[in-house]
């Protein structure tokens, strides 16, 4: 099938398999974190809300774009998403995959709100970082997209930090706005059994479904972005281009950026910035005679693009002058944006990839939920979770996994709903009020998350690279 050898095809078969079971894990490990507040205020039972979220994370992959899953995606050193040895792709792939898998399923077992965030984006890195290491590559670790490390290490960390102010903000906000009779309803402890007041219920729900909702959109776009690194490398001849979009259509794009390329002077011709814009002036030369895309010509395309969009990049970060402003702008839209420029043409992913994803983050919200719905609801705070907290925390963090998902920026809903929580017992009852073994668990589990996969899926690469090669 497609050109595929037996062997070749039953892998692929299975690496898509594991991608969709690394979402199916995302549904209910991450998700529960949207569900737990409906629940513990008893706006909903459980399973109309499960099934609830699970609709909206659907939803929300279906809706989305693609800008979390590039960025992510992006992290790998750019040799290696243009490598076309399909064997080594693999284990790049199987190595990012199994230590993503395996810690998500091990924080899931134990109730720990975990970030599958964190675990894919550790394991990513990991896989760069072997790569990287290994003898036979010559730019050691500078291979690493430090850059977009940086930007997507400095969403982690701030989102969660945002999720616990914000919520303190809001709660002392809603004691100072509200009535006497309101702040009595929405800030003390629900009646166990019985449901709040038709509005609250509302309220509840309504922030619940954006929660789930923002889930899909940001947590789904990565799945996305995890199978088209799997289809590109395993069938490049279908998926390298867009193969909707005619080369032709970008043609005036490809003139203008070749222009403005040409515009740059570096002085110091034996520098790596003038070496790199010889690079790039050939890649854009390259695009400029492509009139169609055939399967010889797709994957050189492709590499054409990624190399011009990396090296114009540093070449304009480490030496700015070069250009003047205006320039420098347009040239960055040009070939480093996905939704405006010449990068259209290979971040994308077909709409049935998107469905596939959906799916499987849609069933995993149903089923497994239950273990860190009862960390969140019970054991964060000392104190039963009252409306006001559960409506504070979940529009909180629908509104950072919202507004990162803009930026193409992927965080962790489970850590920026905990972080409202959190912050909303703190609110109400000071420090005092938080579980501190609780608390403890999930710190820890923040902090190994990151090097634990990092070193996992680095030595899995090892492993495998010597093993197969």
């Amino acid at each position: 099938m497609f050109g595929l050898e037996t062997g070749l095809f039953i892998l692929l078969a299975f690496a898509l398999l594991a991608a969709c079971f690394f979402e199916f894990i995302n549904g209910f490990h991450d998700t529960a974190n949207a569900v737990a507040t409906v629940i513990y205020t008893n706006s909903l039972k459980p399973i109309t809300a499960v099934i609830l979220s699970g609709s909206l994370n659907f939803l929300g992959v279906m809706i989305g774009g693609i800008g979390v899953g590039v960025s992510i995606i992006n992290l790998l050193p750019v040799e290696l998403l243009i490598e076309q040895n399909t064997i080594q792709s693999m284990i790049m792939i199987f190595s990012i995959l199994i230590s993503a898998i395996i810690w998500n399923l091990g924080t899931w077992y134990y109730g720990i709100p975990s970030s599958s965030s964190h675990t894919l984006i550790g394991a990513i890195i990991g896989v760069g970082l072997g790569y990287a290491l290994l003898p036979e590559t010559e730019m050691g670790i500078s291979a690493v997209n430090w850059s977009k490390v940086k930007s997507v290490f400095t969403g982690l960390l701030i989102a969660p930090i945002i999720g616990f102010g914000l919520a303190l903000i809001l709660m002392w906000i809603l004691k100072k706005v509200t009535s006497k009779e309101v702040r009595k309803q929405i800030f003390d402890e629900p009646n166990p059994g019985e449901p709040p007041p038709r509005w609250i219920r509302g309220v509840l729900i309504s922030t619940c479904g954006l929660v789930s909702f923002a889930h899909g959109n940001n947590d789904g776009q990565k799945g996305i972005g995890l199978v088209m690194l799997i289809l590109i490398a395993a069938m490049p001849a279908y998926f390298s281009i867009n193969e909707k979009l005619d080369i032709a259509e970008f043609h005036p794009q490809i003139v203008e950026a070749k222009a403005l390329v040409n515009k740059i002077n570096i002085e110091d011709k034996s520098s790596k910035n003038a070496e790199r814009l010889r690079e790039v002036q050939l890649a854009v030369s390259s695009l400029e005679k492509t009139n169609k895309l055939t399967e010889t010509n797709k994957l050189e395309v492709r590499k054409n693009i990624i190399l011009a969009s990396r090296d114009i990049k540093i070449i304009l970060s480490e030496k700015p002058e070069v250009l003047n402003k205006t320039d420098r702008e347009r040239l960055s839209s040009l070939l480093t944006k996905d939704e405006k420029g010449i990068r259209k043409l290979i971040d994308y992913a077909p709409n049935w990839i998107k469905l596939m994803i959906s799916l499987s983050l849609g069933f995993g919200t149903m089923i497994g939920w239950k273990r860190i719905v009862i960390t969140v609801g019970e054991k964060i705070g000392k104190s039963h979770l009252t409306y006001a907290q559960g409506a504070s925390a979940e529009l909180v963090a629908a509104s950072t996994v919202g507004l990162a998902s803009g930026f193409g920026l992927p965080v962790s809903t489970t850590h920026t709903l905990s972080s409202g929580i959190a912050g909303s017992m703190v609110a109400s009852k000071g420090l005092g009020n938080l579980q501190v073994g609780t608390i403890k668990s999930i710190l820890i589990t923040w902090v190994l998350t990151l090097p634990a996969t990092i070193i996992f899926s680095s030595l899995l690469y090892f492993l495998l690279h010597y093993m197969l090669s």
